[in-house]
């Protein structure tokens, strides 16, 4: 997917960096403490757009669910973290047709693992810490919001030097209440596809934890016997 387009300013009060810097703070703090149910519209190039479903619970615990967020998009996942740890919920998919069964990847804290990260849920979680860090090495600037999306917006880089960036450079926009809105990356763009509703008071997983090995990200590998059984091709005279 390409590049998002170069921000356009919006908002001249806010042309000073640190002023812009302070607004997009206290906007994502507000997102800490924002209770709610939305449901977003991802769009990321693969040819279609998918649903995303975000539950942030008001004791903190949170929920993501993402369709094609498994097996090189063919089995749909759920990212959660309660008070009892951080899951990964494989959901009934064609690439997975079994009932929604968990598994632990650590405590609610942790990182998930980068081979089972579909990176969707980071907006809502943990990239909302970095936001309201204001010692997190950042340059912000307001920025215009993506097509078919509202709220205050805010283009966000990154002014270290480190391959591991705290977050995604892109655009971030929130409404006055502290709901995401709209995020654009280089992964993708999610847009709030409707009024959010209220949270919970803590989420729950899709289906019970089991013992049973996470989904990938990526595509699994085509198994020994499958590739005894393809043909090789027509030799080359």
């Amino acid at each position: 997917m390409p590049a998002p387009a170069p921000p356009t300013r919006t908002h001249p009060a806010h042309a000073d960096p640190d002023v812009a810097r302070d607004a997009l703070a206290d906007l994502a703090a507000a997102g800490q403490d924002r209770s709610f149910t939305a449901r977003y519209t991802l769009a990321d190039g693969t040819g279609s757009d998918r649903s995303i479903v975000v539950t942030s619970a008001a004791d903190g615990t949170w929920r993501v669910d993402v369709p094609g967020g498994a097996l090189g998009g063919t089995a749909d996942v759920s990212l959660a973290a309660t008070a009892d740890g951080l899951y990964q919920c494989g959901l009934p998919s064609a690439g997975r047709p079994e009932p929604a069964s968990c598994v632990r990847l650590g405590d609610p804290t942790d990182a998930v693992p980068h081979r089972l990260d579909p990176r969707v849920q980071h907006p809502f979680t943990d990239w909302l810490e970095v936001l309201t860090d204001r010692r997190a090495p950042l340059a912000v600037s307001p920025a215009r919001p993506p097509q078919g999306a509202s709220g205050s917006c805010y283009s966000v880089d990154t002014t270290s030097a480190s391959l591991n960036a705290p977050l995604d450079v892109g655009i971030y926009c929130y409404a006055p209440d502290g709901t995401p809105t709209a995020v654009r990356t280089t992964g993708g763009t999610l847009v709030l596809a409707g009024p959010a509703g209220p949270g919970p008071a803590t989420v729950q997983l899709a289906g019970p934890v089991t013992d049973g090995e996470p989904l990938g990200v990526a595509a699994p590998e085509p198994s020994a016997e499958s590739s005894a059984e393809t043909p090789s091709g027509t030799a080359t005279p």
